[in-house]
């Protein structure tokens, strides 16, 4: 059996992916239809909307099969993505890649595989639109046709999905993918009784710099704040701008005080950026730091208007950070 390959350049890619926030989310609607359409069109047993994470591959919509996902190694759309265009595999008992593969050998008796790569706008493959018989079987030039058509409507969705949850401009989540998001880690902080913490921020004096240097100036502003924000904490932690000049960040696994230690460094790399960016104004910000209580906060909403009374108290009384 040949692995499913990994390049050097597939971070990127996994990244992008991860990025969609579309990874372990419940199965929805609009890529079951897609999914149902695929199977009775092209009457094969199972069709899958396969997303190829760094280890696994996961299924967004699965109609045929149990499994929640497979291995990454083993797996057909491994190396579909990799493919320029649609990865068509006729027979795999013929076919040297697959022929000795725990799903061919084992279940599902995988046979005949068609899978067309899922690309964002940037190119990034991050999965398949796939076909799966347990019988050897061809696709002819209307089903090839048939198949991308279905394969760009399931890609236009995993565009959808991102332009819906990610903020554009700074390509951190907007309010509705923060929610998404943040209402799991409440959930699951409740279950295991863990510490989780979050940080409301507002920019001061954003609007005199959008009045003094332009609107073009005030979105760099945004964009520099949340990269030093996302380079500053936790690959696992939530970020997001809900809007205007307003961030958070939800801190899984930190109490009170880890997460105003948090906002105090970075305080200090906010005012070392000052010094040297060479910017004819200063980045700074408010901050409210608040830690979950399941006696206080009953929803994400409550803990969301509990850090932004925090934050306006600190703002009003003058300790700025930056």
């Amino acid at each position: 059996m040949n692995p499913a390959p990994i390049p050097g350049s597939d971070r990127e890619r996994v990244d992008a992916l991860r990025r969609l926030k579309v990874l372990d989310t419940p199965a929805e609607e609009r890529f079951d239809r897609l999914t149902r359409l695929a199977k009775k069109l092209f009457d094969v047993p199972i069709a899958l909307v396969s997303l190829v994470d760094e280890n696994r591959q996961w299924f967004k919509s699965k109609d045929g099969l149990d499994a929640p996902e497979t291995p990454r190694d083993i797996s057909f759309c491994g190396h579909a993505i990799y493919e320029d265009d649609l990865l068509v595999i006729n027979d795999a008992r013929l076919d040297e890649r697959f022929c000795d593969n725990p799903l061919v050998v084992g279940g599902p008796n995988i046979r005949f595989y068609a899978g067309y790569p899922l690309r964002d706008q940037d190119g990034h493959a991050l999965g398949t639109l796939c076909l799966i018989d347990r019988q050897p079987r061809t696709l002819d030039e209307h089903d090839l046709e048939s198949l991308q058509d279905l394969a760009i409507m399931a890609e236009n969705e995993l565009i959808a999905t991102k332009m819906a949850t990610v903020d554009d401009l700074t390509g951190l989540s907007n309010r509705r993918g923060f929610v998404m998001l943040a209402e799991k880690s409440l959930n699951l902080a409740e279950r295991h009784q863990h510490p989780l913490s979050l940080l409301f921020f507002d920019l001061n004096k954003f609007k005199p710099i959008n009045d003094e240097f332009g609107h073009a100036e005030g979105d760099r502003v945004l964009i520099n704040f949340a990269e030093i924000l996302k380079r500053e904490f936790r690959r696992s932690d939530i970020f997001a701008r809900l809007g205007g000049d307003e961030f958070v960040v939800l801190l899984s696994d930190t109490n009170k005080a880890g997460a105003q230690a948090g906002v105090e460094k970075l305080s200090k790399v906010v005012a070392k950026y000052n010094r040297t960016s060479g910017k004819p104004y200063e980045i700074a910000f408010s901050a409210g730091v608040v830690e979950y209580s399941r006696f206080r906060h009953d929803s994400l909403d409550a803990l969301l208007a509990d850090g932004d009374e925090m934050m306006y108290a600190v703002k009003k009384e003058g300790q700025v950070s930056r």
